[in-house]
């Protein structure tokens, strides 16, 4: 249902400068947008595009001058007004009813252990399987071919998307999300090597995830050895990631695409790692510091720091280093070349 761009202002707290009366349906980027969608400016790159965007409206930051003629709607935070303005618009994903549904969102094809506990408003699709002494809670989705193993806890409002694993006894707070194909609890890589051969180490321990934590699709958080591996609230992973055991994530943490993090690694509070970056194992990383792409992290990181590179340096240094590398064969022929008229000096 559209919402007129008065009440949708109002809706997300910000300020309109154009026809309150217009109505908007959906939303879309500002490239794309047509006349009864709104978009949002929030990187400066993209500004030129206030020119030609044919979209109903914008959500644009206090600074930023919209063309006559352009509806804008004035948020010191463009990004989340616009997210809220999905929400009110469009709302969120919607999840189907199980086939087979039982009457109590349970499907007939699911195995549920007679010990274990599901909450009301819980609906498990066909094929996922829930182990003795496990506990889900009220109104969970568990997608097909979910398993959670023996003695899992499972919080409430949490979302489990196909061939998501949760392995016995690991503990999920509530709101978590586990995108398709992520795996909870995996033995640590934990070996001893003895006499040339490596001989495994019981993995005993648990992973815990607090509230609020969404994973993305294949990630896979390994379990203790001992005592626990814990994802702090709020925090978010994207795909392809992979966590030691006995890691510890803190808060509103940020890990992108293909990031690597060895065990017994501890994570401050909103941490940003970006996409392919790798932590070598025992190192505590501070609060608030964010790392670049594809960089290698192998010595302890104090708080509220920018970083870069392969060993991690300062990001002002590492992009400096990565400019200067872009060039070495032209360098490399200068050097020699100098060389040779030293010779014949």
């Amino acid at each position: 249902m559209g919402m007129t761009l008065q009440a949708l202002a109002d809706h997300v707290g910000a300020e309109l400068r154009g026809d309150g009366d217009r109505i908007v349906e959906r939303c879309a980027g500002i490239e794309s947008a047509g006349p009864d969608e709104i978009t949002f400016l929030a990187n400066a790159r993209y500004r030129s595009h206030l020119q030609t965007t044919q979209a109903g409206a914008v959500l644009v930051g206090p600074k930023v001058d919209c063309p006559d003629g352009l509806n804008c709607l004035i948020s010191s935070d463009p990004y989340f007004a616009f997210r809220n303005a999905v929400i009110a618009l469009l709302g969120f994903r919607q999840h189907p009813d199980p086939m087979e549904d039982n009457g109590a969102g349970i499907s007939a094809r699911a195995v549920i252990h007679p010990s274990a506990e599901v909450g009301d408003g819980t609906h498990v699709h066909p094929h996922a399987v829930v182990e003795a002494g496990a506990s889900i809670g009220r109104g969970c989705h568990l997608y097909p071919g979910v398993w959670v193993g023996t003695g899992a806890v499972i919080g409430d409002d949490c979302i489990l998307f196909p061939n998501a694993v949760v392995h016995e006894h690991c503990v999920l707070g509530n709101r978590v999300t586990l995108h398709a194909g992520v795996v909870i609890g995996n033995d640590g890589f934990g070996y001893a090597t003895h006499a040339g051969e490596h001989h495994k180490i019981p993995q005993h321990g648990i992973v815990v995830l607090e509230d609020d934590v969404e994973i993305g699709g294949n990630c896979a958080i390994e379990r203790a050895a001992i005592g626990e591996t814990r994802i702090g609230r709020g925090t978010k992973f994207a795909d392809l990631i992979s966590i030691g055991h006995g890691t510890t994530i803190g808060p509103h943490c940020l890990l992108v695409s293909l990031v690597g993090v060895a065990g017994s690694v501890t994570l401050g509070h909103h941490v940003v790692l970006g996409g392919q970056t790798g932590v070598a194992g025992h190192l505590k990383v501070g609060d608030c510091v964010q790392v670049l792409a594809q960089s290698g992290i192998a010595s302890d990181i104090p708080s509220d720091c920018q970083i870069g590179g392969a060993p991690a340096v300062s990001a002002d240094t590492a992009k400096r280093n990565a400019l200067a590398s872009t060039n070495l064969a032209d360098l490399f022929r200068r050097v020699k070349k100098l060389e040779r008229a030293m010779d014949k000096a």
